[in-house]
């Protein structure tokens, strides 16, 4: 059975130090992928744009910096767990978001009642939707190559 947990969430896209605006972005888990949250950003003018990654770096980052690589999660500030920062980065380009914690910790408590972390691997049917998500992804590069 395919599950869902979503949000919407106002955060800051922090385009310089000057230069700042709120745009919505929608949060997703799903029990089909357990182990995922989707961020979607509806930046205007642009087609929104969705990156999936670990829902434990989410988790992780809300309390400390972590994450390596294209995504980094980190409190704004050391001392006051009020705001996080979402740093994403393709190649040398990067976006930085700012966001309130209490959605992001409403969001994940909402996950963890539909799967608690941690027991993600505990969903029967995973390891088949991980196989036909890998034979999509290589059947799109075979035919994109």
């Amino acid at each position: 059975m395919r599950e869902s947990v979503q949000a919407e969430v106002m955060m800051s896209f922090l385009v310089s130090e000057e230069l700042s605006f709120r745009i919505p972005v929608e949060l997703r888990y799903e029990t089909s992928d357990p182990y995922a949250v989707r961020l979607t950003f509806h930046l205007p003018g642009d087609a929104p744009v969705t990156w999936a990654f670990g829902r434990e770096l989410l988790v992780d980052g809300v309390g400390r910096p972590c994450g390596e690589g294209d995504v980094r999660i980190s409190p704004a500030d050391s001392e006051v767990l009020g705001e996080v920062l979402i740093r994403l980065q393709v190649g040398g380009d990067h976006a930085l978001f700012r966001s309130s914690t209490p959605p992001l910790v409403a969001f994940l408590d909402r996950t963890d009642k539909l799967v608690p972390l941690g027991q993600e691997g505990a969903l029967a049917d995973f390891d088949a939707h991980l196989d036909e998500a890998l034979d999509r992804i290589l059947a799109e590069e075979q035919s994109a190559g």
